[in-house]
């Protein structure tokens, strides 16, 4: 059987110094009370809340120079929340390696978002320990860049499902529509969901939570919308087919043709820029 934490290393992508580190943030305090004199991961979880606060505030400061600081705080927040920690922690399948106690293991809290979140700080928190500040800034970058992109991307740094509700309102006056399904054991989930407006299909996505699945969703509706005119608008657009796209992997949508309409079709044509690595780091 393979050890976890070894398995949860590779999917880091950082060889560890000192393994106890990654060991002790993985150890709920639940486990340690059963165990004993062991440990647990909220000292690493606070240092690692802080890491990953001073290096994502670094990196829109200097990514975003034309963005106020009331947008600067909406970014960060976005991207350092609980929910975006527990959605990122799910990709890494964290849950496997948790040490839990077994209450708290019977009871699910492999996949609690509240745990699955303070873990992924406490990682963060072992990483800088062992590796430094640079190691540290690497990790974070991977598991936040896209995000850090999508929450930056709008006026007002608005998530997709925001800004497809805002389009649809200008058209239809109704708000978009969501189904969703889930296929897989609660360890490994993945969910499915279609964005229907108007009474059809505009978008479909897929990821590791339903919030992430919603919001894949939800970009392939905005970015086909925003494509074609609004009514009214001078120019011409076409969005072909219902495109899909995967929350946790790179996002797609079939839109296609040309939009003289400026605001949101033109924030769509840039996306694509605006989605390419940030080469110079964080």
């Amino acid at each position: 059987m393979a050890d976890p934490l070894a398995a949860l290393a590779e999917r880091l992508g950082y060889t560890f110094e000192a393994p106890r580190l990654l060991a002790q943030a993985v150890a709920h305090r639940s486990w340690c009370a059963e165990a004993g004199g062991q440990e647990s991961n909220e000292r690493l979880e606070f240092l690692g809340d802080a890491v990953l606060g001073q290096v994502v505030t670094d990196h829109i400061f200097r990514k975003y120079p034309d963005l106020p600081e009331g947008d600067l705080a909406m970014v960060r927040a976005s991207v350092v929340s609980a929910d975006a920690l527990a959605e990122v922690a799910i990709e890494w399948d964290l849950g496997a390696a948790l040490r839990l106690g077994k209450g708290e293991d019977a009871s699910g809290g492999r996949a609690k978002p509240s745990i699955l979140a303070d873990a992924a700080e406490a990682v963060i928190g072992a990483v800088y320990l062992d590796g430094g500040w640079k190691p540290a800034t690497s990790l974070v970058m991977r598991m936040l860049r896209r995000r850090i992109v999508d929450a930056a991307a709008g006026p007002g740094c608005r998530d997709y499902k925001t800004r497809l509700q805002e389009v649809v309102a200008r058209r239809v006056d109704q708000l978009p529509h969501y189904e969703l399904r889930d296929e897989g054991p609660d360890h490994a989930k993945r969910f499915f969901a279609l964005v229907i407006v108007d009474g059809v299909a505009v978008g479909q996505g897929e990821g590791r939570s339903k919030k992430q699945a919603e919001q894949a969703a939800a970009k392939v509706a905005w970015l086909a919308m925003s494509a074609q005119a609004e009514p009214g608008a001078k120019g011409t657009a076409g969005a072909k087919g219902t495109a899909g796209a995967s929350g946790d992997a790179k996002g797609t949508a079939g839109a296609k043709g040309t939009a003289g309409a400026s605001g949101d079709a033109g924030e769509a044509a840039a996306e694509a820029a605006a989605m390419a690595p940030d080469v110079a780091g964080a």
